[in-house]
């Protein structure tokens, strides 16, 4: 394969007559020995193309293409599609450089047995820019994907729109995004993003369910720092503009950051392991389970030691934070969890795991940082997560410890009304099992919307450390016994029995369990076998939504 001349004037090539080879005699084609060495012919060309291009990409960190692609899938279960495919366009010069396969390498194959398809840009080649032939073999394999209910990953690695082609460029790009949004829910979609991804190309990816990016050679942005710098002034690098970094921390566009190619394929396969090939299949189970005991299920759901341990995973002080995923590590089989978007919004956690064998999505406040809060960016982080398990059937693990929504005039101004309430609607929709966990604070409109059995929650626990009420005793005393306090001698001792009071009568989880707000308070200890119980007696279950075209979520 060459790469564009324009682009690239030390890779241009031109075109190899269809019936010699460099310094060789005609191949006869009226005989099928002939025929034969011509399609081997072509076949290396496709496979092979320009050995200088190949050397610059592995002088970036890069894989080529193809190398992406036997890396991925399970060894020798690729089958290409349309690799003899080659674009039609004439003006430029492109009529004499037409290698096959136009930048794109599409296929299906398997990941751990399981049926995949995949495409991969291929930077060598016109620097990865799409055109018609280009985008065709994108959206046939994507059609193919939804047609036979398989996941689609995609790999990106170029230059947007191919200039030489014009609009018809953009018309398929347009073709992509549109079956980027019809597969949405029906089949997983993945994008890695393995160099550059800009303009119009970006958006792709970011209908996609999950993005994943390389520090030092991805990047993604609108528009890039020429343009930035020419129109407003600003000067930022590539890396600080649409670097894996900025995407996984500012923007929250990526899920995932990886380190390297390898560990970037690597997450993309741990990733499918938890998703079913589509929305009609069941989320796959640990086959067989390496966590689950051997035995009878009095053994499985018996407390142990590493159990007991979150007994004491909650402070005597109300104000003193723990790490969530000390708790979240203790319920899920092997303490195993696969964190989602875990550089962004790190008060709230959101990812993948397993309970009895089966994957389960957790979401989680984090007390590590803001007390746990919601704020904005909390809020959708979680409201995509909970919506992207109900839409592939994975049950909802929810763990509560939140004190209420961020303050400011930076939140309220910025949307946190409209965008918690993105939150409230992605639980209240979820038809998935939904199991939630109070172990701490669950106040005011926060406990509403975390999984609540007000939203549907199916199976709601508590632990006996939990506080759930409108706010927090100070607050709420400060309200209360204003005038008492105005005209008390000693305010701070009247505070503080005032405060002691309310947490006796109301912080706790009681007055919930006595309205069947919370259908049981279990001690923390029973949290994993708890949950597995629920989980089971809700495997079943069937929840339909009112018939209509779509719901109006505010986005």
């Amino acid at each position: 394969m060459t790469r564009d001349a324009t682009n690239d004037p030390e890779a241009a090539t031109t075109d190899r007559s269809p019936t010699a080879q460099d310094g060789q005699d005609a191949t006869d084609l009226h005989t099928t020995a002939g025929m034969i060495a011509d399609l081997q012919r072509r076949r290396d060309e496709a496979e092979h193309g320009s050995q200088r291009a190949v050397e610059r990409q592995h002088a970036k960190g890069k894989m080529t293409a193809r190398e992406r692609i036997e890396r991925l899938l399970d060894p020798g279960s690729f089958t290409e599609l349309d690799e003899l495919a080659r674009h039609r366009a004439t003006d430029f010069g492109m009529a004499a450089n037409r290698p096959y396969g136009d930048g794109v390498i599409t296929g299906y194959g398997t990941i751990d047995g399981r049926p995949v398809c995949v495409f991969s840009q291929d930077f060598t080649v016109f620097g990865g820019s799409l055109g018609e032939v280009y985008g065709e073999k994108i959206v046939k394999i994507m059609d193919h994907a939804l047609k036979v209910g398989c996941p689609i990953i995609g790999i990106n690695d170029g230059g947007g729109a191919r200039i030489q082609e014009g609009v018809v460029a953009l018309g398929l790009f347009a073709e992509i995004f549109r079956r980027n949004v019809l597969a949405s829910g029906v089949i997983p979609q993945i994008s890695l993003i393995m160099g550059p991804c800009a303009g119009g190309a970006v958006y792709s990816p970011a209908i996609t369910d999950f993005t994943l990016m390389v520090e030092g050679i991805s990047h993604m942005f609108i528009t890039g720092p020429d343009v930035i710098k020419t129109v407003t002034g600003e000067e930022v690098s590539f890396e600080e503009l649409g670097g894996a970094q900025a995407h996984n921390t500012k923007s929250g566009v990526a899920q995932f950051q990886a380190k390297d190619e390898d560990e970037c394929l690597d997450l993309a396969r741990d990733l499918l392991s938890y998703l079913p090939s589509n929305n009609l299949d069941d989320p796959p189970p640990a086959s067989p389970s390496p966590f689950i005991a051997d035995g009878p299920d009095e053994e499985v759901l018996a407390v142990t030691d590493i159990d007991a341990e979150l007994d004491t995973a909650i402070p005597d002080s109300a104000h003193q934070p723990y790490d969530m995923h000390n708790v979240i590590e203790h319920v899920l089989d092997g303490g195993e969890f696969l964190e989602v978007h875990a550089g962004f919004a790190h008060n709230i956690i959101v990812g993948f795991g397993r309970a009895d064998g089966f994957p389960v999505g957790v979401v989680a406040n984090q007390p590590m940082h803001l007390a746990g809060c919601l704020d904005i960016d909390a809020s959708e982080k979680a409201a995509r997560f909970v919506r992207t398990c109900d839409a592939f059937g994975i049950p909802v693990l929810t763990f509560v410890d939140v004190p209420g929504f961020l303050p400011g005039t930076g939140q309220e101004w910025g949307g946190i009304i409209r965008r918690g309430a993105k939150l409230i609607y992605a639980y209240a929709e979820a038809t998935v099992p939904k199991v939630t966990v109070i172990t701490r604070k669950a106040y005011g409109g926060a406990y509403d919307v975390m999984g609540s059995k007000h939203l549907g929650g199916d199976i709601n626990l508590a632990w006996p450390t939990a506080h759930i009420a409108v706010m927090g005793a100070q607050g709420a005393v400060n309200i209360l016994y204003r005038r008492e306090l105005s005209a008390t001698e000693d305010p701070d001792g009247l505070r503080a029995r005032l405060v002691t009071e309310y947490e006796d009568t109301l912080a706790n989880p009681y007055i919930a369990a006595e309205r069947g707000y919370v259908d049981a308070v279990i001690r923390p200890a029973e949290t994993r076998s708890q949950v597995i119980r629920a989980l089971r007696a809700l495997r079943n279950k069937r929840e339909t939504l009112p018939p209509k075209k779509h719901g109006n979520i505010p986005l």
